[in-house]
């Protein structure tokens, strides 16, 4: 399994799928809590080299999607990948905010727990 350097840490794997992106894999990983619940690793691994060395090593990145996330993770996904799909890349969110207030997506996030 490609997520054996995790000290114990791991549950087990009730899914998994490898997509290879060019020098890039990601892998999406369905695991269960303790609890019996579920939620997703997202692991991206990238095949790297030191240089002098010939032998490669993987430098990987991941996230934990847990079930209660998964339809803001999903909406927030589908708009980032729309806006450059439309072209709009080149543009931030405050140049297309017509009220002249800050809309900076990454200083307008509030952490406070939401009440459903």
């Amino acid at each position: 399994m490609h997520d054996s350097e995790n000290n114990g840490n791991s549950r087990e794997v009730i899914f998994s799928k490898a997509v290879k992106a060019g020098k890039r894999t990601y892998f999406f990983d369905v695991k269960s809590t303790r609890a019996n619940d579920y939620f997703v690793t997202i692991t991206e691994s990238k095949k790297k080299f030191n240089m002098g060395d010939d032998k490669p090593f993987y430098e990987k990145h991941k996230i934990f999607l847990y079930k209660e996330d998964f339809e803001k993770f999903i909406e927030g996904l589908n708009e980032a990948v729309s806006h450059i799909k439309n072209g709009n890349a080149g543009k931030s969110d405050h140049d297309n905010n017509s009220s002249g207030g800050s809309s900076n997506p990454y200083t307008d996030i509030s952490f406070d727990e939401e009440t459903k």
